[in-house]
């Protein structure tokens, strides 16, 4: 991309079917081609989107290393645009992960490995995959840097948290999301509302969400993917069928934002540090951090 302060951001939805790479591959590619026919800059597919939600069952059969001819396929039809779209990965020693992978001219950005797996409710994410261990941010065209967490990651604010301070001005939130999925008495959707909306708000960083849409295995998705400002307004929201969405972001929404709320200047590292060993210290577990 080249060095340009606006951004269109773009938001693919749709339902993902089960185990059908080839199907779910060419849904990718006409996506793909959508986008960039719009001047994209970037695009985001749900969580594990080559795969489908409950196709980690069978992650064996299913599971991609990076060096795959799939990957390799998205990678080259992405051209100019910067494509986020998820899968299961096979990593270093049989590792088997849910993952996001970055792409964008033939290569490899950047993988963010899920790191928050759960299994809870009708979870079960915790039985099949490993879990990512780190918290990073890539570059998009300067002085844009992506920050990438899937789903349940999230929901942990000090992962948020982090990724910001890790440099990160535009998050990528591909998820998953079932009205059933976490019990009948939680609100999913509603909870999506406040938890994205809390992370654009309070560190000044525009969210991409994509979710996906349809039934599966007795699953309702929602959809509702978004785009969000640095503000927590809502520029555009997708309803529950298939479609593409876009925005325009501007990095001078992000640095007002930042001037008027400065979380990301005031985090106070090591006061966290500090407190982190300390408790760590009282729960047996001395030197979680080390500050040296």
């Amino acid at each position: 991309m080249n060095d340009r302060r606006k951004l269109t951001a773009a938001v693919s939805q749709f339902a993902s079917e089960i185990g059908d790479i080839d199907s779910n591959l060419k849904t990718h590619l006409a996506h793909i081609d959508e986008a960039r026919s719009k001047s994209a800059d970037v695009l985001l597919f749900p969580e594990v989107s080559l795969t489908g939600h409950t196709a980690s069952r069978e992650v064996l059969r299913l599971a991609k290393r990076r060096d795959d001819p799939v990957i390799q396929r998205i990678a080259d039809a992405a051209g100019d645009t910067l494509v986020v779209f998820g899968l299961i990965e096979e990593g270093p020693a049989a590792q088997f992960y849910n993952a996001a992978f970055a792409v964008q001219n033939g290569e490899i950005v950047f993988i963010h490995r899920k790191i928050n797996v759960p299994t809870y409710g009708q979870l079960e994410e915790g039985k099949h995959f490993a879990t990512g261990r780190y918290v990073e941010s890539f570059p998009l065209t300067a002085p844009w840097r992506g920050g990438l967490l899937i789903c349940a990651d999230v929901w942990n604010p000090a992962l948020v948290w982090l990724t910001a301070l890790h440099g990160a001005t535009c998050l990528f939130v591909p998820i998953s999301s079932a009205v059933e999925a976490v019990g009948a008495e939680f609100d999913n959707p509603g909870g999506w509302d406040t938890t994205i909306r809390y992370c654009a708000m309070m560190y000044g960083m525009p969210v991409l969400m994509s979710n996906r849409v349809g039934r599966e295995d007795g699953l309702n998705f929602w959809g509702g993917s978004r785009i969000l400002d640095p503000f927590g307004r809502e520029l555009v929201r997708a309803g529950k069928d298939q479609q593409l969405i876009t925005a325009e972001l501007d990095f001078e929404t992000v640095r007002k934002a930042r001037y008027l709320l400065p979380t990301v200047r005031d985090s106070n590292l090591s006061l966290v540090m500090r407190e982190t060993n300390r408790l760590g210290a009282l729960l047996g577990v001395p030197d979680i951090v080390r500050t040296s």
